[in-house]
């Protein structure tokens, strides 16, 4: 191949590295602020040795195929009982991903005369399964619940017949905040409509038993709950919770779900322990939320700054250049493993610090490192 055929990649790539928005893998190193494993299960001997049983009764490694092949193994089906089970959903269907779930639901359930209306600040994985959807779509402002009344008002004003699709995260991954659920569940009331909650960073950390954001709301029968197996949970995977006809048309129309080889029924058998967890050691939330209580008091008093009240506690910067380098001093001075969150994962100008407190650190750990920060910004302020 000629050096001109890939000219223009270089092109862009150089263009991101001007703008300081390239993007590099980075391996794990140092005392773990960035990861979303809140309640440091990753690591646990309990799931360990749940994997290690697995494999001993014969569980496999691989699906082996689509679940719609010979890929349905019993492994999935009793994690999609006991999922339904622990959250109250009707129906419980397991995907590989969070992002593989969000593509699948938004793109196939909303149909040709529905409305989408999402949050301006949902993931990536949503805008994505939104993009490919045969609905209209329109995003609205953060957490504005007028703002999705609106846009639904104004889509019936010029027409609109089908049903409008509202769709938020219940506790937002860059900025720490939670939606005003209740009152959008009311709103799609109003409007037939129906809601999606992306729970993904609330699941096994809120609500009753670790259940959510949105637990009391899963009776409803337009409520569609997501949540991903991969950050509180420890493992991987993404249970979508909804009604059992919706759960059939994804069944029978997601290309993502039926074209896609079954998630490895190991993860699905640590997934069932991960859910045990959560319901067995409550402690786990509690030490978490003392610890996000003592970093935000520190936060507040060394650096000004308001807390998200979750464990995600970002600390905007502004700008990208400068977010790298604290983010860098950070690691050189502390050992600390802080990630800088750039756009397009921001919205421009927000670039920022995205500190994630998990019960990988201890109070300890926490107060050295929002010294370590608010050293480290005041010196980059110079």
């Amino acid at each position: 191949m000629s050096s001109a055929a890939l000219a223009r990649y270089h092109a862009t790539l150089a263009g991101l590295e001007r703008r300081s928005r390239i993007r590099a893998l980075a391996p794990q190193k140092g005392i773990d602020f960035t990861s979303n494993d809140y309640l440091g299960l990753a690591n646990s001997p309990r799931l360990s040795a749940a994997i290690s049983a697995a494999i001993e009764r014969g569980v496999p490694v691989g699906a082996g195929g689509s679940r719609l092949l010979r890929g349905n193994h019993p492994e999935h089906e009793a994690l999609e009982a006991e999922a339904a089970a622990f959250f109250g959903l009707e129906k419980v269907l397991y995907f590989g991903s969070g992002f593989a779930a969000n593509a699948a639901l938004f793109s196939t359930l909303p149909q040709r005369d529905d409305l989408i209306v999402h949050d301006a600040l949902i993931h990536a994985s949503a805008h994505d399964g939104i993009a490919a959807s045969k609905a209209e779509a329109v995003a609205v402002t953060h957490d504005n619940v007028e703002a999705f009344d609106l846009a639904i008002r104004r889509w019936r004003a010029k027409g609109g017949k089908g049903h409008p699709w509202i769709a938020v995260e219940s506790l937002y991954s860059m900025d720490g905040d939670q939606a005003p659920l209740l009152e959008l569940a009311d709103l799609a009331d109003r409007h037939d409509g129906f809601l999606v909650v992306d729970e993904a960073h609330a699941t096994g950390v809120f609500g009753p038993g670790g259940r959510g954001l949105a637990s009391g709301l899963e009776k409803r029968g337009n409520v569609l709950m997501l949540h991903t197996c991969g950050k509180a949970l420890g493992v991987s995977g993404a249970l979508l919770g909804l009604p059992a006809t919706l759960a059939d048309f994804l069944v029978n129309r997601a290309r993502s779900f039926i074209y896609s080889t079954a998630p490895s029924p190991l993860m699905a058998a640590g997934v069932r322990e991960a859910l045990r967890v959560i319901a067995d050691e409550p402690k786990r939330r509690m030490r978490l939320k003392g610890l996000t209580t003592f970093a935000a008091g520190h936060l507040r008093l060394l650096l000004g700054i308001n807390p998200s009240g979750s464990q995600i506690l970002p600390v905007i910067i502004g700008d990208n250049a400068r977010s790298l380098r604290i983010a860098e001093q950070l690691r050189i001075a502390g050992g600390f493993d802080i990630r800088a969150i750039r756009p397009p994962t921001v919205p421009d100008g927000t670039a920022r610090l995205r500190i994630s407190i998990t019960l990988n650190v201890d109070e300890e750990q926490i107060a050295d490192m929002i010294e370590c920060l608010a050293i480290a910004m005041e010196e980059d302020s110079l």
